[in-house]
Parts: C-alpha cells; structure tokens; sequence
C-alpha cells in the first residue's frame, strides 16, 4: 500500500513510500537511507534494495553515496 505517488519532474520516474525502506523507484528499486554506518536490516531479503549513506566518499556493492544524487538535480 502506498501512501502517495510522486513523479519526478522530465524524468518520467515514479516515486512511492513503501512499506519496507524509505522511497521505492518505478515499483521496483527501494532506497534506505541512512548514516555511513547504516545496514541492510530494514531491507533485508527485498531485491533491488540500495543504502543511501551520508558521510561516504565512494560506493560498495549496494551502498551509495548520498551526495551523489545531488548530481542528479
């Protein structure tokens, strides 16, 4: 169940609150985000599930830097 259903500005991107994480991309990719020293509990076992952590200069597997969806602006 989603609370409300955002659309992106000229991308044509979907963004929804899901039950698990805190934004779900085109009903499929989920985003946590959190510190440099969040974990996948909150996600854990969903696919397409990514970490966006503050205070990290790059990326591991499914953990992202926060700062750079800044470039997405």
């Amino acid at each position: 169940m989603y609370l409300q259903r955002y659309v992106l500005a000229n991308s044509g991107h979907s963004v929804t609150y899901p039950q698990q994480g805190d934004f779900l991309i085109n009903d499929r990719y989920v985003f946590e985000v959190g510190g440099k020293n969040k974990d996948f509990t909150q996600i854990a076992n969903l696919p397409d599930s990514f970490i966006a952590a503050d205070e990290l200069e790059y990326g591991m597997g499914n953990k992202i830097p926060l700062y750079l969806f800044g470039f997405l602006y």
